[in-house]
């Protein structure tokens, strides 16, 4: 599919013009960035991996009835999505301590919180994406009180299933991060799942050994950043070894190896 003119770009993707009208094309790029962008660099494969796995996780959300903005993988990096109207927040939700809330409250990493909580934050990167209250949100009209309560009820059904499905393959959802966006049928709007789901916006820990499987490797230091994503993508069933034809899961080991001789050391 030839690429159209570019939309919008993002620290972690790039929006072109679609096929047809009310689409576009979402294209994952390896760049990671951290702390509002202030600190910036590349996790080689990473766009592959998180298109696969974004993927994967909207197929399965789709299957329980929650509408999102996913209509089908075109390749190895891009996606074709349905065009919507972001709303201006981004919806945080927690089921164990860590990150900035552990910093603002002085809550314990890895203590598990008292029952799941939903906080929200105001998309302005100039702004370091504030935390805000459902007051401002009301205040400043960002999304009516409808749309509130559907986001509420979406996310808590969203974390209640991949709680379940990343459980089954033994790693715990500490927390993710979720954008909805708005679609029009004349003056009427509803509110669809946009955006992606992966370990850019998840945090996401072994519940056997507690290692970090998620950008926070690279917001840390940590370093095994690509190994992290792609196990991931492994454990949900995603990389294989052998082409099964047009239904076939990139294989990265096999790519990286083409792309890249063993590192030597600089003189």
């Amino acid at each position: 599919m030839p690429r159209r003119r570019q939309i919008y770009e993002g620290k972690a993707k790039i929006l072109y013009e679609g096929p047809e009208p009310g689409t576009l094309i979402q294209y994952f790029k390896d760049d990671a960035t951290a702390f509002n962008a202030q600190k910036k660099g590349t996790i080689n494969g990473k766009g592959v991996i998180n298109n696969r796995i974004s993927e994967y996780v909207f197929l399965r959300l789709g299957h329980i009835g929650i509408p999102t903005h996913f209509i089908r993988r075109l390749n190895m990096r891009e996606q074709l999505v349905r065009q919507v109207e972001i709303v201006p927040i981004e919806v945080v939700v927690r089921n164990v301590a860590a990150g900035s809330i552990s910093k603002r409250l002085g809550i314990e990493e890895g203590e598990p919180l008292p029952h799941t909580l939903i906080e929200y934050y105001y998309k302005d990167d100039g702004l370091g994406d504030p935390l805000i209250a459902e007051e401002h949100i009301a205040c400043f009209n960002w999304a009516s009180n409808e749309e509130m309560q559907d986001i509420a009820s979406m996310a808590i059904r969203i974390n209640d299933f991949l709680c379940g499905m990343f459980a089954a393959i033994n790693i715990r959802l500490v927390d993710f991060k979720l954008e909805f966006g708005r679609i029009w049928d004349g003056d009427y709007s509803r509110l669809i799942l946009a955006d992606e789901i992966s370990p850019d916006g998840c945090r996401l820990w072994d519940m056997t050994t507690g290692e970090k499987l998620d950008k926070d490797r690279f917001r840390r230091d940590l370093g095994g950043e690509e190994d992290a994503y792609q196990e991931v993508a492994r454990r949900l069933g995603l990389l294989q070894n052998e082409d099964n034809g047009p239904g076939e899961v990139f294989d990265l080991n096999a790519h990286r190896g083409k792309l890249r001789s063993p590192i030597k050391p600089k003189k």
